[in-house]
């Protein structure tokens, strides 16, 4: 049983990587991951990116239960894992760096990371250890009101390598833009992986060396 199973039902407050505040009602709680309900969607957070949890003292933040869950489970238990391959196909928000979320769906799960697609970025990589929430759009909701044609659930067929490292290596000599590009250091040809670290060819022809623990995403331009 987890430590945080008493907070069933009760109003939370958390605190989250990349200086995140969430004020909500605990839905449900997993090995790995906790459920919030905060009055207008539901949040479902890993563990690992939870620094602090405790009652909320917020007399005003009285939210009501909700009727229905957006995920629904044929097991007792869930999972973080089990959250992203239920997830598959739903429109959804995921939080991952530079203090903004990025809004598409999951197409495929790998041992340590997943593809999302956005019509924004397209195609992306984001290993799980990065995944800071994930909230699921309400069933009428789109992103960015984008029709079906627009933005049709497309399966993705490509063959995929089992880890991120792996697929990382299927890169090299291509133009790649890590974390959304917010950084101009992380958007250039990758030259070269090796024992963890990124070879990088920037803007002028400068190289640059990455720590590929630290890259969130990954997409082509």
């Amino acid at each position: 049983m987890s430590i945080f199973n008493r907070f069933i039902g009760e109003t939370v407050e958390l605190s989250i990587s990349g200086k995140k505040s969430i004020t909500g009602i605990v839905i449900d709680i997993g090995s790995d991951i906790i459920v919030v309900y905060d009055g207008e969607q539901f949040i479902y957070i890993p563990k690992m990116h939870i620094h602090l949890i405790s009652n909320s003292t917020d007399n005003d933040a009285e939210i009501e239960k909700p009727k229905s869950v957006p995920i629904n489970f044929e097991e007792e238990t869930i999972s973080f894992r089990k959250i992203l391959m239920n997830a598959k196909g739903l429109f959804s928000e995921v939080f991952i760096t530079s203090n903004q979320s990025i809004h598409g769906y999951i197409t495929n799960i790998m041992n340590d990371y997943f593809i999302f697609y956005s019509p924004v970025y397209k195609m992306m990589l984001i290993p799980m250890q990065h995944l800071k929430w994930l909230i699921p759009y309400k069933e009428s909701e789109r992103p960015y009101t984008l029709s079906n044609e627009e933005l049709p659930l497309v399966p993705f067929n490509m063959t995929l390598a089992r880890t991120f490292t792996e697929q990382c290596k299927k890169y090299e000599g291509k133009l790649v833009i890590f974390d959304l590009g917010k950084d101009p250091n992380k958007i250039g040809k990758l030259v070269k992986m090796d024992n963890g670290q990124l070879q990088l060819t920037i803007e002028r022809n400068k190289n640059v060396f990455l720590n590929i623990q630290h890259i969130k995403t990954l997409h082509l331009p």
